[in-house]
């Protein structure tokens, strides 16, 4: 057990609470808990896993640290193997300290080295951060920074002569730019995503030579951005190898084909399973080598950008692709808070028709998942997620090469976002997506109320008068009567006007909130163009981006590209008046309530967010839930930590 005498147990920022109690104030938000102890679930923080094992409790098994940069579950956390078993399930995550971007650890001649660009961190797993040691002031290293997105520093004996040298990696951003750079191909017309590992050779005690690039095949080390890199003999043949991963989902081995005195690194190659290339799970990929299951043999623990971490066993074996790994598999911890993937944005709906509110969840790796509500109570109980299918796929959208308007490295995102409503009015429950593309589509439920059977997607028609718009950036065109609006955006179905058909309710192809009014003709059900039917009261208090333009019709996005759509959103009558408001992602989630109509226009005034706690950097994912079934709606809101945040509603 934890022996740590400086040690505090904080399962969670004070702000929120730990269970699934009613709260006493409307702002308090809770952290929702599978409330299912018989059950494992994927060891996971939020968006962003720097994995870290270490002997943290000195009980000889190893433990897991991660680092997690981001909001609202920033932190170092803590996995306690308890165990002692070779690929053990862990406890839940206990918070160290707050979080430090480009955080690395080493572990070196039977110690843990802590390392920020330039900084080591004296003892820490005992004071974490604060004995700071500056060995390299920011101008050693500042030349070869262009526009970095990830510095990452390490301690080790390079060059096998028993003093300790540094290796960093340094990515580059700077030809690759990020945003809008398409042709009218789909080509993507700015520059790679350039990344370089560097050594700095501790020449006499304390005096280091200057950066100097690694070569493979001799020729610098030059990657698709590098977001980790693990020095290690993974071949057992007595010298430091290295295996790198990219900004994307692959990692690389290249073999030290010299000594361990002289490295000589040979052409870098692709890490293969079973005879392909493996792609993680998701981007952002974070490795660290370390003897995790403790055969002698050096293994990967790979974090992902979904906040959950990969064990990679190292068979022994080698071919010529180099050191050959099992698959990958998704470290366990025991159920503590359900979770998602990243920026989660759920529906609530009795998906299984047995009388209780499910969780049809999108995220960014472009899944649509199905969480099962396992009780009948305000406390719910909660399966694991299980993905869907669509005729008998399992359902992933993703941007490839050219789908997302920020260019080739976001080739694995898909960022789906969806409502669950009966579209085709047949009395089942489909769904109806968006995600990374903007391609609004449905699936649709050809099975039954019991057993869901989803077909293959298709598009969301409109019945427009002429060409069909986009979003005026982008390479590619509608066809037919597709609708196609900006990225990122729910796609809500709603009977606004009450007539008994599911109408759509979504941001148009220019961030305009609209109304999609559907209408019967000779017995098909079609769409209408969307009307502009909004309009926003001035609040300067309360501004969150929102905006009428010059004839008084809401924005709810004027940003264009990248910074476009992003809008999750749901419908309810939140106040409890009798008029259906909007609850909009924000910092936590902003109430708009409606003030009713005015010259033809629905007019909503901005309340501000609903609470004081800040769920986002990037967007949260509000829904509505009435566990209690006392017939008043309440929040729940995906948050991009990829946990869920429940709100109870004070309009008694």
């Amino acid at each position: 057990m934890i022996n740590k005498g400086n040690f505090t147990l904080l399962f969670l920022l004070i702000t929120f609470h730990t269970s699934t109690a009613q709260n006493e104030e409307s702002n308090e938000l809770v952290r929702i808990k599978y409330n299912n102890p018989s059950i494992s679930a994927d060891l996971g923080v939020g968006l962003w896993a720097w994995p870290f094992p270490v002997d943290y409790d000195n009980d000889g098994d190893l433990d897991l640290l991660v680092n997690c940069p981001d909001k609202p579950f920033n932190g170092i956390w803590l996995f306690e193997n308890t165990s002692g078993d070779k690929n053990p399930v862990l406890k839940p995550p206990v918070k160290l300290a707050d979080s430090k971007r480009n955080l690395q650890i080493s572990y070196v001649n039977g110690e843990y080295i802590t390392m920020t660009p330039g900084v080591v961190y004296r003892n820490f797993m005992t004071t974490f951060f604060e004995e700071p040691d500056t060995i390299f002031k920011e101008e050693f290293y500042s030349n070869l920074i262009k526009k970095a997105r990830f510095n990452l520093w390490k301690m080790v004996d390079y060059d096998g002569d028993g003093d300790l040298d540094f290796v960093f990696a340094i990515d580059d951003w700077s030809e690759y730019g990020w945003d809008n750079a398409f042709n009218e191909k789909g080509e993507w017309t700015n520059g790679p995503l350039r990344a370089k590992i560097y050594f700095v050779e501790q020449t006499a005690t304390g005096v280091y030579a200057d950066p100097k690039a690694i070569q493979a095949n001799g020729t610098d080390i030059d990657n698709f951005g590098i977001s980790g890199v693990c020095l290690k003999d993974f071949d057992n043949d007595g010298d430091l190898d290295m295996i790198i991963s990219e900004f994307v989902d692959r990692l690389s081995w290249i073999e030290n084909i010299g000594t361990q005195a002289k490295p000589i690194y040979a052409e870098s190659k692709f890490i293969k399973v079973d005879g392909e290339i493996l792609h993680l799970d998701l981007e952002m990929v974070v490795p660290t080598a370390i003897d995790w299951d403790g055969d002698g043999l050096v293994d990967l623990i790979v974090g992902i950008e979904d906040g959950r971490v990969v064990f990679m066993k190292n068979t022994g074996k080698k071919d010529e692709n180099g050191p050959v790994f099992e698959k990958p598999e998704y470290i366990q911890q025991e159920s503590e808070f359900l979770k998602f993937g990243a920026l989660v944005t759920p529906y609530s709906v009795d998906w299984d028709n047995d009388g209780d509110e499910d969780l049809i969840c999108g995220n960014t790796a472009g899944y649509i998942g199905f969480i099962e509500n396992l009780g009948n109570n305000e406390n719910p109980k909660w399966a694991k997620p299980v993905y869907l299918e669509a005729d008998g796929e399992t359902i992933m959208i993703l941007a490839g090469e050219n789908g997302s308007i920020q260019g080739p490295a976001e080739r694995k995102w898909g960022y789906t976002t969806l409502s669950v409503v009966d579209w085709n009015g047949n009395g089942l429950l489909d769904i109806v997506c968006n995600s990374i593309w903007g391609k609004v589509e449905w699936y649709e439920n050809i099975g039954t109320k019991t057993k869901t059977r989803l077909a293959a997607a298709k598009p969301i028609e409109v019945e427009w008068e002429g060409t069909n718009p986009k979003p005026a950036w982008n390479w590619w065109n509608p066809e037919g009567k597709n609708l196609v609006t900006q990225w990122r955006t729910t796609p809500l179905g709603y009977d606004w006007n009450k007539d008994g058909l599911m109408d759509l309710i979504m941001l148009d192809h220019e961030g305009y909130l609209c109304f999609w009014e559907r209408y019967e003709e000779n017995n098909t059900l079609k769409l209408k163009p969307g009307e502009r039917i909004f309009t926003a009261e001035k609040n300067s208090k309360f501004n969150d981006k929102f905006t009428n333009d010059e004839n008084g019709l809401l924005r709810l996005n004027t940003r264009e590209a990248g910074g476009s759509g992003r809008r999750k959103f749901c419908i309810v009558d939140w106040d409890r008046d009798g008029l259906p408001d909007l609850l909009v992602n924000s910092e936590n989630v902003t109430f708009l309530k409606n003030k009713g109509t005015r010259n033809g226009l629905t007019v909503l005034e901005n309340k501000g967010p609903l609470s004081d706690v800040k769920l986002a950097g990037h967007s949260t994912s509000p829904t509505i839930v009435d566990w209690d079934k006392n017939e008043i709606p309440d929040l729940l809101i995906g948050a991009e930590d990829g946990h869920f945040y429940f709100m109870k509603n004070p309009n008694d």
